[in-house]
């Protein structure tokens, strides 16, 4: 059995049936999807919209392509015929952008909204009166080509499991809220809360998440050229 096969064995004892794993297979060749795909895995996650139609082109149909990267709003139109599920929306403005696109497409693109939990600047997402508003905004009861399947986050980058802890905890409160009081109907629907890569799955599943995003501890360090 090959590393990336033991890896996923590994794994797939470790976290609960209920918690889908995202196999992110970013910067790494086809030849290692192969190999995940062969031992029985179908859910694979990029953060380059032009890499991830370069894979979909040449790999089996039956996998599910999860954009999990920031995206940018010219590039949707690429990945709208396929995508399974886009994590990282941030803004209206992209949603609109999908919804554009799905109709073109004939079909319904299942989202994830971002959320900004992490105390670097850097990562995307919006702040919970952004989630809100964009939520309740008028234009979105118009969109027909999209779902809101749920909400995404990342954590900071830290060795303190207090403060991932606590922001996990917070994205996890938001994602019952909202599924308790709120959007249980139409086109959004708490299904899926996207918490944990490979530092932090741990914690993000204790903490309530249902879908992981892992990736080096799968097909190992990553290449970048």
């Amino acid at each position: 059995m090959s590393n990336i096969k033991e890896n996923l064995e590994t794994l797939l004892k470790e976290i609960p049936e209920n918690v889908d794993l995202v196999a992110v297979s970013k910067t790494k060749p086809t030849e290692d999807i192969m190999e995940a795909y062969d031992y029985g895995h179908r859910i694979f996650g990029e953060n380059k919209v032009q890499e991830m139609v370069s894979k979909w082109e040449e790999l089996p149909k039956d996998i599910e392509w999860h954009m999990i990267g920031h995206v940018q709003r010219n590039k949707v139109k690429y990945m709208a015929p396929f995508v399974s599920l886009i994590h990282g929306v941030d803004s209206l403005k992209l949603l609109k952008e999908i919804e554009k696109q799905g109709r073109k497409q004939d079909r319904v693109i299942p989202c994830l909204l971002q959320m900004h939990i992490a105390s670097e600047e850097t990562k995307f997402g919006l702040d919970e009166n952004e989630l809100f508003s964009l939520l309740e905004s008028e234009q979105l009861a118009t969109f027909k080509h999209v779902f809101i399947r749920g909400l995404m986050g990342m954590a900071t980058f830290t060795d303190d499991r207090q403060k991932i802890e606590k922001e996990f905890q917070y994205l996890k409160k938001l994602y019952d809220r909202l599924g308790n009081e709120y959007y249980q109907k139409g086109k959004v629907e708490m299904q899926v809360l996207s918490m944990g890569m490979s530092g932090d799955y741990q914690i993000a599943i204790e903490c309530g998440s249902n879908m992981v995003r892992i990736g080096s501890s799968i097909f190992g360090e990553r290449n970048y050229n």
